[in-house]
């Protein structure tokens, strides 16, 4: 390894190869994120080689878009054969820098394989869930630095005893172009069972209890009452579902609620919305309300975690405080009545994604982090 030479475009110290380590199966949130990185970074002239499960989406997408990947048999988080496994392809590779990515595994085992390889390394953290110090600080020990993708995490990450000065933010990004494109007015229909004239609102999370969809679903008998017609999409899964299916039953408003699950083409869809509504009582940051900003679809959601560095109050959407189901059936009925301010706050957020989430700064943010961590090691 030679940590020092120039990267090829800049001119400045930086690696020329990046092992990536994600083991996340799926392709949304956190691992649609190392995609983009990836794919960005090799447009740079730094080689990234992906490190996944075997037989996971992501290990798929990269292959697909030309990046060199090693799949490897994952039995879950507390999987140490992972290590000597990883601790190969490390040597096999030979990269100036390790990235770990995502919790189930990623980051305790793949930082002890960096460590046993002599290989630099840096985590990224995407939630934002307290963590006990006795279990957090000598899994950050292994990393020359942490990389978060909100200020709030950031924090988070420091209350546990870390070094300030080892914790970076470098926020999330959006591909603006991808979730900017026109409403499919079709596979809206197709999907969600919208018909002309019903207002809709969407709600795209998994079904787990900090992302507040039970909050929602009190609000809307209230929220009915005013606009009878209106459409609740809540695309995802999780184990909460059918208790949130029995929840809009007893409620009374099941005939107004669709759950049509997961949707790989989610950014024809997410155009067509009137509103998003995000009520999460704990978020990193929150790539959703990315993806609906750049759709220019305004947002209600409640300000919990970093939400509120994605969504700025009346630039393009309400916040709320979270668990609040008053409060966000207001704040709901405010924007429903109002398409003015709808199309004002939908306009905001293509600026703020375009302006403030794009990919190449976020790639840009990675490599200012490789940078300083190949400059401490020379």
């Amino acid at each position: 390894m030679t940590p020092d030479r120039e990267h090829p475009l800049s001119g400045k110290p930086g690696p020329r190869r990046v092992v990536h380590v994600e083991t996340g199966r799926h392709l949304y949130g956190g691992a649609a994120q190392v995609l983009y990185l990836c794919t960005g970074l090799q447009a740079l002239g730094v080689e990234s080689v992906l490190v996944a499960p075997s037989g996971s989406a992501i290990a798929e997408a990269a292959a697909g878009r030309g990046l060199r990947v090693h799949t490897v048999p994952l039995a879950g988080e507390g999987d140490l054969r992972f290590v000597p496994r990883l601790v190969r392809i490390l040597r096999e590779e030979a990269p100036d820098l390790v990235h770990c990515h995502s919790r189930r595994g990623a980051d305790t085992l793949g930082g002890l394989a960096a460590k046993a390889a002599g290989i630099p390394a840096v985590v990224s953290r995407r939630v934002d869930n307290p963590e006990p110090a006795l279990l957090a600080l000598p899994k950050y020990a292994l990393y020359r630095k942490v990389i978060t993708i909100s200020e709030r995490i950031r924090e988070v990450v420091i209350s546990t005893g870390a070094d300030p000065t080892k914790v970076v933010c470098v926020r999330s990004a959006v591909e603006v172009e991808r979730w900017s494109g026109p409403c499919d007015p079709g596979r809206f229909r197709e999907v969600t069972g919208a018909v002309e004239g019903e207002p809709t609102l969407g709600v795209a999370a998994q079904f787990i209890q900090r992302k507040g969809h039970r909050d929602l679903l009190e609000a809307l008998p209230a929220i009915l009452e005013q606009h009878p017609r209106l459409r609740v999409i809540l695309f995802g899964r999780g184990p909460l579902e059918e208790e949130l299916r029995e929840l809009a039953g007893s409620l009374g408003v099941a005939e107004r609620v669709v759950f049509p699950g997961f949707v790989d083409d989610l950014h024809r869809i997410l155009p067509c919305l009137d509103l998003l509504v995000h009520p999460a009582h704990m978020e990193g940051l929150g790539v959703i309300l990315l993806q609906a900003s750049a759709a220019g679809v305004p947002i209600v959601a409640a300000a919990g975690g970093g939400i509120p560095e994605v969504v700025r109050e009346g630039t393009n959407g309400l916040l709320v405080p979270p668990g609040d189901v008053a409060v966000l059936t207001r704040a709901v009925l405010t924007l429903l009545a109002d398409e003015a301010l709808r199309r004002r706050l939908g306009e905001g957020g293509r600026t703020l994604a375009r302006d403030e989430f794009s990919v190449a700064a976020m790639v840009q943010g990675n490599l200012a982090v490789y940078r300083e961590v190949l400059a401490d090691s020379a």
